[in-house]
């Protein structure tokens, strides 16, 4: 297994050094910083094997595993490290937690399933959606690990369907009927399912679960149903491979590795139904030195999703997501393909995409905070993106982030945020740094949206060569030092093409669009100035542009 974990170490370094001479080839102007490309270290265990079902499991699909898995684990663990073998078979287990130097292996038709039985987790301090809190003990589980891995062809299930909360309008008239006859609690306007009263209890509660000051984990007990675990946690390991499996049907984030470094997550499969409420495919958390690659992602929430923490509490982490390499993936139904945040005040930096697919979710590449997250996230290097049927825009900054889903539900209304200039504290999130390159679209709701603050701009974006099919165009507002170089834009609605909202220094060069398309700009706000159009033919555009809300005609010059 040593000989194998070189040959594969080696693979991945000539993989990186063909990568980095493709992009050193390509004429773009946006190059990548091959310096700063992160260097992952993957674990190396023992050959020596140890098959849970010497430990007493039984593949019944009834008895519950849960002491002979966890004796294998720390036996392994304990002698050495090396192998824990899941054979072939259906095993029904209560929560596992990992130990150093082990490699938890699951054979092909594996199928590791987590029981119902929720009094089988117990309450345990966390962390949930960047805070500290109350949850219940995740089906997988690891803290200050060193050299740990789940390997194999099998299957990993969280049977989320007995946690999970069922919003009425993500399923059909029978689906919901079914799941009513199930038994359960309904909210009171009867558009919520929740599998217990103690869940529905929870739900009533702002906050729930969050550690309040003179709580212990005792006083969530009467909510504990709603406290549902991510599938699997990972909190402050060293050196973690996850490679090969199928992480299903989580009751909340399917993994999520937690201030951990040196991880690897290669050809494995998250999926969730698409109503799971926060059912993520993979939370990268405060972790440094990242590669994920080759896997598949089609689930509930956001797909790939980059956090560092949420608010004070993750300021004073201080610990950014940074050093990740994400390459070779496809997304399929997801709120987001690749997402940063909305938690993300520990900042992000150092982040590297490409050659990846994204089909049917609601956003492609998402970028999310709001106020009073703080943190900065920056240099940001996207290439070599492929989309199709995405419900809602293909590219979207946005500092508004309302904790909803990113495209309203059948009959839903929303209002506009109230744009207030606020004070610049250590309160107030930034984005800035990001480079996206070789973009295709194959249908969108908008092409590209970007919302920053009156007192914080996004700035410093740069987006060039992409070919976009949406039935709006773009949008800025409140954006600063953007550029857009060789973008095609194939949109329905042509008035306009491109709306502009108290923004400045904005480059438009080398823009193509549909013939006759009726107006190309609309400049809007009195702080609006300096946008730049170049190399841009505008002859056949019924009307070039338009000045509203205080815009001076001189904020825009076509050259």
């Amino acid at each position: 297994m040593k000989h194998t974990q070189i040959l594969r170490t080696i693979l991945i370094a000539s993989q990186i050094i063909m990568l980095n001479k493709a992009y050193s080839q390509n004429k773009s102007t946006q190059s990548w910083p091959i310096a700063d490309l992160p260097v992952v270290e993957t674990p190396v265990f023992k050959t020596d094997t140890f098959n849970i079902v010497k430990y007493g499991a039984v593949n019944d699909g009834v008895t519950l595993n849960t002491v002979s898995i966890n004796k294998a684990i720390a036996d392994c663990s304990n002698k050495g490290g090396g192998v824990v073998l899941v054979p072939t078979g259906f095993w029904v287990t209560g929560p596992v937690e990992l130990k150093s130097n082990v490699n938890l292996h699951l054979q092909s038709d594996a199928v590791l399933s987590f029981t119902r039985d929720l009094s089988q987790y117990k309450l345990v301090e966390t962390n949930w959606e960047g805070l500290a809190a109350v949850r219940n003990q995740s089906p997988i589980s690891g803290t200050n690990l060193v050299n740990v891995a789940i390997t194999g062809q099998g299957i990993v299930d969280g049977n989320g369907d007995a946690w999970r909360m069922v919003k009425k309008e993500k399923l059909t008239d029978s689906q919901w009927k079914k799941l009513l006859a199930s038994g359960g609690v309904l909210s009171e306007d009867k558009k919520i399912w929740y599998p217990t009263e103690s869940s529905f209890k929870g739900s009533k509660i702002k906050g729930a679960g969050v550690i309040a000051p003179g709580k212990t984990v005792k006083d969530y007990e009467e909510i504990k149903d709603f406290l549902r675990p991510n599938l699997l946690v990972l909190t402050k390991c060293n050196k973690v491979l996850l490679e090969g499996v199928t992480f299903q049907n989580s009751p909340a984030w399917n993994l999520h590795p937690l201030m951990c470094e040196n991880l690897t997550v290669r050809g494995i499969t998250a999926k969730n139904p698409w109503y799971a409420q926060n059912g993520d495919g993979i939370d990268v958390e405060s972790c440094k030195n990242v590669l994920i690659e080759n896997s598949v992602f089609d689930v509930g929430d956001d797909g790939i999703c980059i956090k560092s923490g949420r608010d004070e509490q993750g300021r004073r982490r201080g610990m950014p997501t940074e050093n990740v390499l994400v390459r070779n993936c496809t997304v399929y139904h997801a709120h987001g393909g690749f997402v940063v945040g909305s938690e993300m005040s520990g900042g992000a930096r150092n982040l590297f995409v490409t050659d990846c697919t994204f089909i049917g979710t609601d956003i492609g590449l998402r970028f999310k905070t709001t106020r009073g997250r703080g943190g900065v996230v920056e240099k940001v290097y996207i290439r070599n993106i492929g989309m199709k049927d995405i419900v809602g825009e293909a590219i979207l900054f946005d500092m508004y982030y309302e904790a909803k889903d990113p495209v309203p539900l059948t009959g839903e209304q929303r209002e506009a945020p109230k744009v207030v200039k606020l004070p610049v504290t250590e309160a107030t999130p930034q984005f800035k740094d990001f480079h996206v390159n070789n973009v295709v679209c194959d249908g969108a709701e908008r092409a590209i949206f970007v919302r920053g603050l009156p007192e914080m701009n996004i700035n410093n974006i740069y987006m060039e060569n992409m070919t976009l099919q949406a039935k709006k165009g773009v949008e800025m507002e409140e954006a600063g030092q953007i550029q857009l170089k060789n973008i095609r834009l194939i949109t329905r609605e042509t008035k306009p093409l491109v709306n502009i909202l108290n923004s400045n220094s904005l480059s438009f060069e080398g823009i193509t669009f549909n013939d006759s398309s009726d107006l190309l700009f609309s400049v809007n706000g009195d702080r609006s100035a300096n946008i730049t159009v170049s190399d841009t033919n505008t002859k056949n555009v019924k009307s070039v542009a338009e000045f509203n809300f205080g815009a001076n005609k001189k904020a825009l010059k076509i050259k």
